[in-house]
């Protein structure tokens, strides 16, 4: 995919939306794999152990990489929206608030798709062919 005929603007305007996600991401990754205290009892309340922390973490850590480079970004953009989907369905089991907890990776969801189809105008006929 090729940045041919990009509006600086959108094409600056994808890398911070990007820059964002990839930093909120691997931040969160890093606190997972670094087993920070809060974030363990974070999991333990949504029902996840906190042994599986290491695991997420590595996971997160290595699908953002590959958000991050762009000859795999669209890949890395599908793999992320599945991670997202997920944290989903586990607020929705816990009961947690909507617009605050459970929609929360939908909105990282939409950024990171946003920030993909600004940089790769082609990826938004593939999306909304119509």
């Amino acid at each position: 995919m090729d940045d041919i005929n990009q509006s600086p603007t959108y094409l600056w305007l994808s890398r911070i939306l990007s820059g964002l996600v990839i930093a909120f991401l691997l931040f969160d990754a890093g606190a997972k794999l670094a087993k920070i205290e809060p974030v363990l009892k974070s999991m333990e309340e949504l029902g996840i152990p906190a042994t599986s922390a290491f695991t997420i973490g590595i996971l997160l850590f290595v699908i953002t990489l590959i958000y991050s480079i762009p000859q795999t970004s669209f890949l890395g953009a599908l793999l992320l929206t599945g991670y997202l989907g997920g944290a989903v369905a586990i607020h929705v089991r816990v009961g947690n608030p909507i617009w605050t907890h459970t929609l929360f990776p939908v909105y990282l969801g939409i950024l990171l798709w946003v920030g993909l189809i600004l940089r790769y105008p082609k990826i938004k006929s593939f999306i909304f062919p119509f």
